[in-house]
């Protein structure tokens, strides 16, 4: 006869061994670990009706998500084309987006709605690009398509995420006033395709919208622009149609930032280059005496030092070629008041001073007076007295210290307190500076033999940083030899513009004047100028792209 008293008990001693082991493995349990963020947009599972359906006649449209997704600025992202009075409606359903159409469609006509970037997943907001459906109501589909590259005219860079859109022709005069139905998005190369494309003549563009646009409407303020001059013949499917986006420059005057800040200096940042720009004090009359004004290389901002605060409000007049372009008030409280710390700036950057340059002071005031008694040189630790301090004959915020610097030498500078003074008295507090003098065995020179395609134009050749910032400019004409002397060593680019207006400054475009930017030609090959290097090359520029 079994013995139940004994199988009682190793029932029970076995379930108390599995609840501990739940238990335990409970008590256990970590917080997930983060993975690899999620990089990929919802996949497409199916399209109801099926894309690219002919004869449609249905009411709604179904997509089905392999996620769960949300809709972005489906106002600006979302079109329709042709379009419709009544637009169609988006609704999120679990997994699935439904597309409720709400006007009627046209006989025997081809419809595409584009999503632009309306579709993103939840957690990542990564979008479905170009994402797009298709149908007719006809039995045929239009399938003609353009497709191409954008960059940017100046850099020569492929742009992404760049909008390329077409208007019929008929309807170009919306550009810029209404956001266009037939458009697409360039990938990470640049490149684009517009699909399912009726024939007809077209005006085609590309917007690359500043951070915070995304209407796909062109905004000269903010945006820059590519098109072409000429209508495009839409009868076959058409390709290598590149387009090269621009800054325009404002054609109206506008003042984008101004400030009196706390230490008193006024700022003023407008959208133009001025030519030969000037500051005016205008109301009251009397603040003009003895103010500074310094503007920057591209005369788009200024910086203004007025040495008389007595006043509540101020009228400051911009000029540029002799004309007011604008004026603007400036208030302050009459018990406002303003902390100016007099600091040193020098150009002996990460502790190093180029062998062939001068030893550079800049201030953030403009500097009344100096007392060079006040500064201690030290060279090894050994005091040096021989030094030169010179105050620079045009720049009020710079001075240079003159000494005949050496190399494997260290160079010890105190600025006592009181050394230098700027306008209302400010000095400035004691302030050190440590440097070695570079060897000139780190520096290069790069000569080029340049012939050019026509000598009756002009041409500018730029030397670039790795970065495309430019370091040296040589206005040219003709056939001539360029000197690119005592750079440090490391890699440059050489740029060509094909000065067409002989201004020796490159010029970009203008959509309402139909004028593309001056052309450019980058020299492929990078320059890696190896140090203590001269180096002489040829450089033969080649006719303009396109002739």
């Amino acid at each position: 006869m079994p013995n139940l008293k004994a199988q009682y008990f190793h029932l029970r001693n076995l379930l108390v061994v599995v609840t501990s082991l739940l238990l335990s493995g409970c008590a256990s349990m970590q917080t997930p670990q983060g993975g690899p963020k999620d990089t990929t947009p919802p996949k497409i599972l199916s399209m109801t009706p099926k894309n690219q359906t002919r004869n449609f006649n249905a009411k709604k449209i179904t997509i089905e998500f392999d996620e769960y997704f949300k809709l972005v600025d489906e106002s600006k992202e979302f079109s329709i084309s042709p379009e419709q009075e009544r637009a169609p409606i988006l609704k999120v359903r679990s997994k699935r987006l439904e597309i409720e159409l709400q006007d009627s469609l046209e006989k025997n006509t081809t419809y595409t709605l584009n999503f632009g970037k309306a579709v993103a997943d939840i957690n990542e907001s990564n979008v479905v690009k170009n994402l797009s459906y298709v149908f007719s109501t006809g039995n045929e589909i239009d399938s003609l398509s353009i497709s191409g590259n954008v960059k940017s005219s100046l850099n020569d860079e492929a742009e992404k995420d760049v909008t390329v859109l077409i208007f019929p022709i008929e309807r170009d005069t919306l550009f810029g006033k209404k956001r266009p139905s037939i458009y697409t998005l360039t990938d990470s190369s640049g490149n684009y395709k517009l699909n399912n494309l009726r024939a007809g003549s077209y005006k085609i563009y590309a917007i690359k919208e500043s951070s915070g646009g995304g209407d796909k409407i062109y905004q000269q303020v903010s945006d820059e622009v590519g098109f072409l001059k000429d209508p495009i013949k839409v009868d076959k499917n058409l390709e290598n149609i590149n387009l090269q986006v621009f800054k325009e420059v404002a054609s109206d005057f506008r003042v984008l930032d101004r400030k009196l800040a706390n230490d008193g200096i006024i700022t003023i940042i407008s959208n133009q280059q001025l030519k030969n720009p000037k500051i005016t004090v205008t109301d009251p009359a009397k603040v003009d005496v003895g103010k500074y004004v310094h503007f920057s290389k591209t005369n788009d901002t200024a910086k203004v030092w007025l040495t008389d605060f007595g006043f509540d409000s101020v009228k400051v007049a911009i000029q540029s070629d002799g004309k007011i372009l604008q004026t603007l008030n400036f208030n302050r409280g009459r018990k406002d008041t303003y902390v100016r710390d007099v600091t040193i700036t020098d150009n002996a950057g990460n502790g190093k001073l180029n062998p062939f340059q001068t030893y550079t002071l800049t201030f953030p005031f403009p500097i009344t007076s100096a007392d060079a008694t006040k500064i201690t040189l030290l060279e090894d630790s050994v005091k040096r007295t021989t030094f030169q301090l010179v105050k620079d004959s045009t720049d009020f915020l710079k001075y240079y210290l003159r000494y005949p610097w050496k190399q494997k030498r260290t160079y010890d500078i105190m600025f006592a307190a009181g050394t230098f003074t700027a306008i209302f008295n400010a000095k400035n507090k004691e302030i050190n500076k440590t440097f070695k003098l570079e060897t000139t065995d780190s520096y290069t020179t790069l000569v080029y033999n340049v012939s050019v395609p026509d000598s009756s134009k002009n041409y500018i050749v730029q030397f670039l940083s790795e970065k495309k910032d430019i370091i040296k400019s040589f206005p040219i004409k003709g056939n001539t030899k360029l000197r690119f002397a005592n750079y440090p060593a490391g890699k440059y680019m050489i740029r060509v513009i094909y000065d067409e207006n002989r201004n020796e400054i490159w010029d970009t475009g203008n959509v309402k004047l139909g004028t593309q930017p001056e052309k450019v030609w980058y020299l492929k090959a990078l320059l890696d100028l190896k140090p203590n290097w001269e180096r002489e090359d040829p450089l033969a520029i080649p006719p303009p792209p396109n002739e």
